[in-house]
């Protein structure tokens, strides 16, 4: 068995997704029982509410959920071959504090909860992430480079303004704190399928970028004087890789609020399993991303049943140690 997994390391992923996908959808206020999710799904309702259950309800909230843990799993990989660095995730570069920025300045304000208002949340969120990495960009730059060092100070700069200024506007918008604060909390709180129709093009985008890049992060392990000895364009691959990860992470967090260490834990607990290579890590990393939120909401919906625990306690509980655990082993790494 041990051996089979090794050797087919995106089958046997795939196939925890599989069981992932049918759980988030079968489990809920009512079960439904997976054989007839999968007739459902298959264009055999049992009867009409099951199918209006999982059409209008289920279905949404999972693609919603694999979708954020795909994109933040990627992400974290990317950006940790980037910058060469096993604690980086989307969270390190500033995207997460900006979005939450936007997404509490538009909560200040008592938006009106039509259409526009409902777009109006994530819609923020998304430009306060995008923001967010383009000053870490534009500060960091030094002439036409972007240095690992400074991007990273710049992005926990830029992350410690946005966040000051997220409890300033939660400071005085009192009406709104719960709103504010389940949206930090992370949760996919959204439902229908309007935010995974909006978030799905950039998260696609993202993916698409990150996954054809596996050989040029490969190459980047190698630091960046030789990677432009064997005729890498390191800058130009940087800012691509950073440009499709931040907008991978960025749409993420703008429809499902702030869900963190996902991508710190998956490509960690990828890479110990099957290696480093990211021509593999990468695709394992978006299969498993998903998996592991899926079964992380899945355990949010069943702990204070029927209330819904956000998941964003749940990843900072299982993250955080983990976290830990990973300084404390590379800590002798970080005294540069």
């Amino acid at each position: 068995m041990k051996t089979w997994l090794r050797k087919h390391p995106i089958l046997a992923n795939s196939l925890v997704l599989a069981l992932a996908l049918i759980f988030s959808v079968a489990v809920g206020s009512v079960f439904i029982p997976p054989q007839e999710v999968l007739q459902t799904l298959l264009g055999n309702p049992i009867s009409s509410t099951t199918a209006t259950i999982l059409y209008s309800i289920r279905l949404p909230h999972t693609f919603l959920i694999a979708l954020t843990g795909a994109a933040l799993a990627s992400s974290g990989a990317a950006y940790q071959g980037l910058f060469r660095n096993p604690l980086a995730d989307p969270y390190l570069i500033g995207v997460a504090s900006g979005a939450g920025l936007g997404a509490v300045f538009v909560m200040a304000q008592a938006w009106p909860s039509d259409l526009l208002g409902f777009y109006a949340v994530p819609a923020a969120a998304f430009a306060g992430a995008l923001l967010a990495v383009l000053l870490v960009m534009a500060i960091a730059r030094v002439g036409k480079a972007v240095p690992v060092t400074t991007l990273l100070l710049a992005g926990v700069a830029v992350s410690s303004f946005a966040t000051a200024l997220s409890s300033f506007f939660m400071l005085y918008s009192n009406n709104e704190l719960r709103r504010a604060l389940a949206w930090l909390l992370g949760g996919a709180s959204l439902s229908g399928w309007h935010p995974v129709w909006a978030a799905l093009p950039y998260i696609a985008v993202g993916l698409i970028i990150l996954l054809l890049s596996g050989h040029q992060l490969n190459v980047l392990q190698m630091g960046e004087e030789q990677a432009q000895q064997l005729g890498l364009r390191v800058e130009r691959v940087k800012l691509l890789l950073i440009v499709a990860a931040s907008l991978a992470a960025a749409a993420a967090v703008a429809f499902s609020g702030m869900i963190g260490f996902v991508g710190l834990i998956v490509p960690h607990a990828m890479r110990l399993v099957w290696g480093g290579d990211y021509r593999l890590l990468l695709p394992l990393s978006v299969i498993g991303g998903a998996s592991a939120l899926l079964l992380a909401d899945l355990l949010a919906r069943w702990v204070l049943a029927p209330e819904v625990l956000p998941i964003g306690i749940l990843t900072a509980l299982a993250g955080v140690p983990f976290f830990l655990w990973l300084l404390r082993r590379t800590k002798a790494q970080l005294y540069w």
